[in-house]
């Protein structure tokens, strides 16, 4: 359901099938899946107790520490998520130049607070990320943290990693620059908020905030050509504007820091691996997505499976759509974790990648910030490089199951997102 439906008649339709009697079941089944899965209901006591103890005078510490960083308050930076979003762990800040931009992507330093010796990093190891059903999450972090000291919400400081980058207009890298910082972000902005300043309200916002969302847009939308042109496969050519700023400007974070990770220093990290397809599968979709009506792939693209793809997908129907996803879907290996970046990332056609930009929900990402400013890499990376991997095939799952559970009670699952379902835990 879209951000303008929320409050719609498909919430009132909700409110009449979510009698005391259904939500219990619901509820139940919740629980049932959380077992199968072995996904924790509860955080341990000393963890929580960890929490009590960061929280307590956490912006004092913010204001002695800040010292010690460099200084990025002076500058226009915003956030941009969706409306439901409650933690807030990557901010934008850009600055336009004569031959380009200059970016900073500002992510929340959660690793000055969770660190190796602390129960709060062995639970967020043993979770490896959060798990997002319709109407209630399982969080890798305590919400007291993550939603507090962690989030990077307006007008206040904030502890981050930033990642500063040159790009010049043929959307390359001039220059990277990746140092500890201390922001406060101007502006909390939804997508949909997001997209009325795009198209020209800027009753709501200030004149700087408007001017660095405009550049932004310039900025992914160039990326993304860019990105697309080069051989990334691109599946939902769809996405709103603002979807398409946070998605370019965290893709370009996250290859700054996993190329200064490998050809830099040439460390092992939680980089993400995704195989290709063997020619033969790739042929067998091909010719799937070839006998789909209305759908042509020219016959020079062959040899090219993800340019053929992108432009088989470029004027399909929303049907058609459908059905070219499936069928790559269908032939495509799962990405996973690995310490070595060999075979890159298929998909998106790079040659080396990892996670940087969300440490609050996924255990590579909060490793990777170590990695990078403490130049500690675990001793057993590569079982907890396996061990992401397989819990997020579990999570998968129980989401999956979950939401075909509330399919056949006769919900649509996009439709209970405002409700908050409990498990039997925390």
């Amino acid at each position: 359901m879209s951000e303008e439906a929320e409050t719609g008649d498909e919430v009132d339709n909700v409110d009449e099938k979510l009698d005391d009697e259904t939500r219990e079941r619901i509820e139940q089944k919740l629980d049932e899946i959380l077992e199968e899965y072995d996904i924790p209901k509860e955080f341990p006591k000393q963890a929580r107790q960890e929490v009590e103890r960061i929280t307590d005078g956490f912006r004092d510490e913010i204001a002695e520490g800040g010292r010690d960083r460099v200084d990025l308050r002076a500058l226009t930076t915003f956030t941009c998520d969706p409306k439901r979003a409650q933690d807030f762990d990557d901010a934008i800040t850009i600055n336009e130049t004569d031959n380009g931009w200059r970016l900073w992507v500002h992510i929340a330093d959660v690793s000055h607070y969770v660190t190796p010796d602390t129960e709060l990093y062995q639970e967020a190891k043993r979770r490896a990320s959060s798990v997002y059903f319709p109407g209630h999450t399982v969080h890798m972090l305590p919400p007291d943290l993550a939603e507090t000291v962690c989030s990077l919400v307006p007008n206040e400081e904030r502890f981050a990693h930033s990642v500063e980058m040159l790009i010049n207009e043929n959307y390359s890298f001039e220059n990277v620059d990746i140092y500890k910082s201390v922001i406060e972000s101007d502006r909390r902005l939804t997508y949909t908020e997001a997209e009325r300043v795009l198209d020209g309200d800027d009753s709501d916002v200030s004149e700087d905030v408007a001017e660095s969302l405009r550049a932004s847009y310039e900025l992914a939308e160039g990326l993304h050509e860019t990105r697309k042109a080069d051989g990334s496969l691109v599946l939902n050519p769809a996405r709103d504007r603002a979807h398409t700023i946070v998605e370019e400007c965290m893709l370009k974070a996250n290859k700054a820091v996993t190329q200064e990770l490998m050809w830099n220093r040439g460390v092992e990290a939680m980089y993400r691996v995704h195989p290709q397809p063997t020619p033969d599968q790739w042929s067998d979709a091909l010719q799937e997505i070839q006998d789909i009506d209305d759908v042509s792939i020219p016959a020079d693209k062959w040899d090219e499976p993800r340019v053929a793809v992108n432009e088989a997908i470029e004027n399909a129907s929303e049907r058609d759509l459908r059905k070219i996803q499936r069928a790559v879907l269908f032939v495509m290996p799962r990405a996973k974790y690995m310490s070595d970046p060999f075979g890159g990332h298929y998909a998106l056609n790079f040659d080396i990648y990892g996670h940087f930009t969300s440490p609050i929900r996924r255990i590579a990402d909060l490793v990777n910030h170590r990695i990078v400013h403490e130049n500690e890499v675990p001793e057993d990376i590569d079982a907890l490089a396996d061990h992401a991997s397989d819990r997020q095939v579990d999570a998968e799952s129980a989401e999956r199951e979950f939401k075909k559970f509330l399919e056949e009670l006769g919900f649509d699952p996009h439709e209970v997102e405002d409700y908050k379902f409990e498990s039997g835990g925390e």
